[in-house]
């Protein structure tokens, strides 16, 4: 029996790799099942090193600003075609801040374009950007005002981990304000610099615009393509045809609410899997809003024996059927 292991991120605890290789573990306990390690990823936490251990390439370091304006140092990876993949989470993700450091109207993404210009000057010659994860609500001022015309005529994708808008009831400032430490009077000052934003205007109901604080309408004003990140991905690691050869897909991450099934990389390991007619397990360190799912502890420091455990259970319920 072949198995897939493909889990997103448990952000904070587990990569996409680490994450994949416990459930690994706990499939290889049954005798007979082959594991394929297939970890996912959707333009959030951890793309550039999904796309890294599937089709390679080679990773570099760039010194850029925080969130807070503080010198970081953030990595870049470069594939072998020549596309640089820029996760602008390494240089302004939410990580890089403490809990009493989050402040979404302080929080610039200066550093997110300082890192795409270390990648244009160290030899990407199409880009692949990545925007989830960001502690910014800034529409991307920072980050253009780091970029200035340094992209010329580059090739420029630009995976979001949501569909989001830029404004309104679902946009970056009233879903996502509050997860960067945005109280009710900050979510309204972050709408209104948002809505200020003439030149994005044009961009504002895109799909993904809102992702990453408004990078996704912001890099969509210097000519980007916006895309789902989870499908993006799935299709560059080849997933449907692997998980066609699979008798079991376990796929999962830190917390599994509604918006999982609305674009993240479980949701759509999920229904690639239903499609495919595959078995597909989801399961989620926390599990909300009755999505129907595995629990984990919940406990962080067991997650990667809640996930050994997972794989081993799951794994003897399918080899008895």
């Amino acid at each position: 029996m072949i198995a897939l292991a493909s889990p997103a991120s448990l952000k904070g605890v587990l990569t996409p790799l680490e994450a994949a290789a416990s459930l690994a573990a706990g499939l290889r306990r049954i005798e007979g099942v082959e594991v394929d390690e297939a970890p996912v990823a959707d333009g959030g936490e951890g793309t550039a090193m999904v796309l890294a251990q599937s089709l390679g390439g080679e990773w570099h370091e760039a010194v850029v600003s925080d969130p807070l304006g503080r010198a970081v140092t953030a990595d870049w990876l470069l594939l072998p075609d020549g596309t640089g993949v820029v996760e602008c989470a390494a240089a302004v993700g939410l990580p890089r801040l403490r809990p009493s450091e989050l402040d979404p109207l302080r929080a610039s993404s200066r550093g997110a374009g300082e890192l795409v210009v270390a990648a244009l000057e160290q030899g990407a010659v199409s880009l692949l950007v990545c925007v989830g994860g960001v502690a910014t609500v800034d529409g991307g001022v920072g980050m253009r005002d780091a970029l200035g015309g340094a992209l010329g005529t580059t090739s420029l994708r630009v995976a979001c981990d949501v569909r989001n808008p830029l404004l309104g009831a679902r946009g970056a400032a009233r879903v996502f304000g509050p997860q960067k430490g945005a109280d009710a009077d900050a979510v309204d000052e972050l709408e209104a610099r948002l809505a200020s934003l003439e030149e994005l205007r044009p961009f504002r109901e895109l799909p993904g615009a809102g992702a990453g604080g408004g990078l996704g309408a912001a890099f969509a004003a210097l000519g980007g393509k916006l895309l789902p990140g989870a499908e993006l991905v799935l299709d560059r690691i080849r997933f449907d045809e692997r998980a066609a050869r699979a008798a079991l897909v376990i796929t999962g991450e830190g917390t599994v609410d509604a918006t999982t099934l609305e674009g993240k990389a479980p949701g759509a390991v999920v229904e690639r899997c239903r499609r495919l007619g595959v078995r597909c397990e989801l399961f989620g360190g926390l599990v909300r809003d009755g999505v129907p799912a595995h629990a984990l502890s919940g406990v962080a420091g067991r997650a990667r024996e809640d996930l050994e455990r997972l794989g081993r259970q799951l794994a003897e319920l399918v080899s008895d059927t």
